[in-house]
């Protein structure tokens, strides 16, 4: 076995369940998510040869991984299902409170806005520091913070049910 292949496996497998936890937040379908990750697997190993700061490799890995979800767009429109007139049972009465708790949560999620939903996804689910995230998302530290902050607020908003206050027409 070769000392790049060696070294590409040993990334692979640092990296590989992260970079799958955000993709499948990103487009939250599992065998898609596989997909993207295989996807910026073969694209980190076509290029690693121009990786220039080793260091920052999870920054790069999460880039990869975005253009490659953003493709995915340009190349087709997936249907999308309104989930605005979801009910949601008192959760309190049901014995998986715990998931459904967790569903409504990935719900409010997916409602929001991209620039929000990203940041927060690298942050609480990828372990990228604030840094990492602007670097990843070419912004400012200070926009990635007031991103994260709007979509930790949003979100609590939605979570109690007063998404009408602060609806994404509404605020910026």
């Amino acid at each position: 076995m070769s000392n790049p292949q060696f070294q590409f496996e040993a990334l692979v497998r640092a990296h590989g369940p992260e970079l799958y936890r955000v993709a499948f937040w990103l487009c939250r379908h599992r065998e898609l998510a596989e997909d993207l990750v295989q996807e910026t697997l073969l694209r980190a190993w076509r290029s690693i040869k121009d990786l220039r700061e080793v260091s920052k490799i999870k920054a790069w890995l999460m880039i990869i991984l975005r253009r490659e979800h953003a493709r995915i767009y340009e190349r087709k429109q997936h249907e999308q299902v309104d989930i605005a007139d979801l009910e949601i049972e008192d959760m309190s009465a049901t014995p998986h409170a715990e998931q459904l708790a967790t569903r409504e949560l990935r719900n409010a999620l997916g409602r929001l806005e991209s620039k929000y939903r990203e940041p927060l996804v690298m942050q609480v689910l990828g372990g990228f520091s604030i840094e990492e995230i602007a670097q990843a998302l070419d912004l400012t530290p200070a926009a990635v913070m007031t991103q994260v902050f709007r979509a930790r607020e949003k979100l609590k908003v939605m979570m109690n049910g007063k998404e009408g206050l602060n609806s994404p027409e509404k605020s910026a």
